[in-house]
């Protein structure tokens, strides 16, 4: 493993690494004995920065991130960060899955940072790259920290998560409402069962996904759904998008953005070794809708972005706004917004 590669978080955005930003004496390589963390190894780091710039040219729509984990337990097939396990010299498949960095002082870090009289107070987007909130959040409990030092500071941020366990901050979610803007996704991208177990087989379940999307509705949170990944040619049929949209809005999300797979060096060869073993008739569909590149074609991005658009409007949600923070709270009841046009972000 090549520690002197773990740089700034520029790699995982597809920019040129700068140099290392701690050195090999600050590795600490734990493993523990738990049914929730058998075969998974835990790099405990000191770093040198954790607020990373997004580089211009990225179709993100924010500028910061926040990322105090690289690897990711949910194992999801399709991830994209996966390749960036390959600047460590990890494997991008099981190595990815677990082979874990902790950034053990990731909030001290950031309150640092945020002190700061050059930090001028711009939204934070966290689980941007791997989730904040993946198994190992239970034991590190990173998050209070961070989402403690946002709250001192009244600076705005936003999470995207797949894990249940967002709930255990709920209290802390909540303070940090009061004074600054949130915004908080949750990602579901299908109800399916099978699906789901072979896809996401770290994640908790979609239903239970929806739990915590009603537990903080119920809370005063709001909550939006980023219904990502569709996935061409096993969640993407009517009725299954229709499953899908209907249990998110009687979750009571607050909106629902539809983001087709995209496949990216790393996470590209990974997930077709996984659809060549579960479903070897869809390889060459694959090679095809994706030939042109990691995105899938725009007329098949519109279509499914058409149709979800629809349904969330028969269901009575709507489409979320991407690039803006927003104070989290209950939304006034009214006319659902215009769908926006079709976007395809490179989060999942």
């Amino acid at each position: 493993m090549r520690w002197e590669n773990l740089t700034d978080d520029r790699a995982e955005h597809g920019r040129a690494p700068d140099a290392a930003l701690f050195g090999t004496d600050a590795v600490t390589t734990r493993t523990f004995d738990s049914p929730e963390f058998r075969g998974v190894t835990f790099h405990e780091i000191r770093a040198r920065s954790i607020v990373n710039r997004v580089p211009g040219a990225s179709r993100m729509p924010f500028e910061w991130t926040v990322n105090p984990y690289r690897g990711c337990t949910h194992a999801c097939v399709y991830c994209f960060a996966r390749n960036t396990h390959r600047y460590l010299d990890l494997d991008t498949g099981l190595g990815f899955d677990s082979q874990i960095v902790v950034k053990v002082n990731a909030p001290e870090l950031l309150r640092r940072h945020l002190a700061s009289r050059r930090w001028q107070g711009d939204h934070i987007a966290m689980g941007t790259n791997v989730d904040c909130y993946q198994r190992a959040e239970g034991r590190y409990r990173l998050m209070p920290g961070i989402i403690g030092a946002l709250r001192d500071h009244a600076n705005p941020f936003s999470v995207l998560t797949k894990g249940t366990l967002i709930l255990r901050d709920l209290e802390l979610l909540r303070q940090a409402a009061e004074v600054t803007d949130v915004g908080i996704s949750m990602s579901v991208g299908f109800v399916d069962q099978e699906l789901w177990r072979t896809v996401e087989p770290g994640t908790p379940a979609p239903e239970r996904r929806l739990d915590a999307v009603r537990a903080l509705a119920d809370a005063g949170i709001g909550c939006g759904v980023l219904m990502a990944p569709v996935i061409p040619f096993l969640g993407d049929r009517p009725d299954q998008l229709r499953a899908t949209v209907r249990a998110i809005a009687r979750a009571g999300a607050t909106s629902v953005t539809p983001l087709v797979l995209h496949l990216r060096p790393g996470a590209r060869e990974w997930f077709m070794a996984w659809l060549g073993q579960h479903h070897p008739y869809l390889v060459r569909r694959y090679e095809r809708l994706y030939a042109e590149g990691a995105y899938a074609p725009r007329w098949y991005q519109r279509r499914i972005t058409r149709q979800v658009h629809e349904l969330a409007a028969e269901y009575g949600i709507g489409p979320s706004r991407p690039g803006t923070a927003r104070r989290v709270r209950v939304p006034e009841q009214g006319t659902a917004p215009e769908p926006a046009a079709p976007t395809q972000l490179t989060l999942l």
